[in-house]
């Protein structure tokens, strides 16, 4: 750790350049203004002096390429961190309480007298710190009370998953101030799964924290879930001719908690009627062959989500394959069929009973005309609302982002890079 002001010197001399163009989007100057706002919001929030060791942290946001909801099911995913993240300053408090305020929001206090999971504070940030800290502990580190300030460009409800952001942020943290820096990528997201799904509440898989917590791009076999197999993807996007879009439906899914969980629920339903816990231990060929039975049972939609598990896992190793070959008329290929495959057997493009209002189909809609035949696009992230992605040819790439922003509204189109870090201490 080194003391506030020699933070605060060394980004003026431009001595922290490298590594946050590493991390992070901008010219040089936007950098540093960042990060000095991080550094006067850490003082200000916390009393803090300039002889105060601080720490600088960071995690991505994710974009998931291909497995839409395969990772609950112990399933393939493929997915990448990309150039938008939490940054963090922090230290110890000397106290037996977690202060973690990112900006713009309240201060959260949670006191660590008590690490079990607390109804009142479900669906809230006090939830992922106490969970994060009662993983740790777990672990059998002595986790103590620490001081967090955070800036963060992923935007919440945007499907770049902003709450394993966070996660994995208070994980490299607590892995730096406590842990010796001995958790690996994987524990943390590990981690960072228990919190959301035991303390948060929300029945996430592990792909939204592993891919932020590993970083670049990722194929991940979650067959065992306590040793996920991770592949990293030497990809450049721009390289191959193409640009990664995120374009913004204009519908936050921040209070889906309930669709998105029906989906692991009716998965899981097809899986108990052949006596499993999830679709990786189930044939496809058994679905059909109980086709008539199983849809008794458990109803249509749950018998379609099933089958898009079974045809989305397979998708991954080709995609995967694709883009390390630099095939990328094979990739789009198969990025068309994953989302098609979203939209008519997961469903998980328009909330239940949803009519006047179906913000992801008019985005999905509108983009397909834009792209008219090249590139190609599909839902992102959960599902329902948010965002959707778009790989975009480079040539069209201004043209795609002018007549998106004229349908869907100014703004709505951001163009990323994949970033080859995860979690990260920027300061030893």
């Amino acid at each position: 750790m080194q003391e506030l002001g020699a933070v605060r010197k060394a980004l003026e001399a431009g001595g922290l350049d490298a590594p946050l163009s590493r991390l992070m989007r901008g010219d040089p100057a936007a950098r540093r203004r960042r990060v000095a706002g991080l550094l006067d919001g850490f003082r200000s929030s916390f009393g803090a002096g300039e002889d105060t060791p601080v720490t600088l942290c960071s995690a991505p946001g994710r974009t998931e390429i291909c497995g839409n909801h395969t990772d609950h099911q112990r399933g393939n995913v493929l997915a990448a961190a990309v150039d938008l993240d939490m940054l963090a300053c922090a230290a110890p408090n000397g106290s037996n309480v977690i202060r973690f305020q990112s900006e713009g929001w309240p201060l959260v206090e949670v006191a660590l007298d008590s690490l079990e999971p607390r109804e009142e504070e479900r669906e809230s940030t006090a939830a992922l710190v106490r969970g994060m800290a009662a993983q740790a502990a777990a672990r059998g580190y002595p986790i103590a009370g620490f001081d967090a300030y955070a800036v963060s460009d992923v935007l919440p409800g945007s499907g770049l998953s902003s709450s394993a952001a966070c996660e994995v942020l208070l994980g490299v943290i607590e892995n730096h101030l406590f842990c010796r820096d001995e958790l690996t990528p994987v524990a943390i997201a590990q981690m960072g799964q228990q919190a959301e799904n035991r303390y948060f509440g929300k029945q996430s898989g592990l792909m939204d924290q592993t891919a932020s917590s590993v970083g670049g791009a990722v194929a991940i076999d979650f067959a065992d879930p306590a040793e996920p197999v991770v592949r990293s993807i030497a990809v450049d996007l721009n390289v191959l001719g193409y640009a990664l879009c995120i374009v913004d439906s204009g519908a936050s899914h921040a209070s889906l908690t309930g669709e998105y969980d029906s989906i692991p629920r009716e998965m899981g339903a097809v899986a108990a009627f052949f006596g499993k816990t999830v679709l990786r231990e189930v044939e496809e060929a058994d679905v059909l062959r109980s086709l008539p039975d199983l849809r008794r049972a458990v109803g249509d939609r749950a018998v379609l989500r099933a089958l898009h598990f079974f045809s989305d896992d397979r998708r991954v190793q080709g995609e995967a394959d694709a883009l390390v070959r630099g095939d990328m008329e094979t990739f789009l290929s198969l990025v068309r069929q994953s989302g098609r495959s979203s939209w008519e057997q997961l469903q998980d493009i328009t909330p239940t009973g949803a009519v006047k209002e179906q913000a992801m189909a008019v985005a999905l809609t509108a983009a397909e005309r834009v792209l008219d035949g090249r590139g190609a696009c599909r839902i992102h992230g959960g599902g329902f609302a948010g965002t959707l992605q778009a790989f975009v040819p480079l040539d069209g790439l201004e043209a795609f982002r002018t007549q998106v922003e004229q349908l869907l509204g100014d703004g709505c189109c951001h163009v990323l890079n994949f970033r080859s870090a995860g979690g990260t201490v920027l300061l030893p």
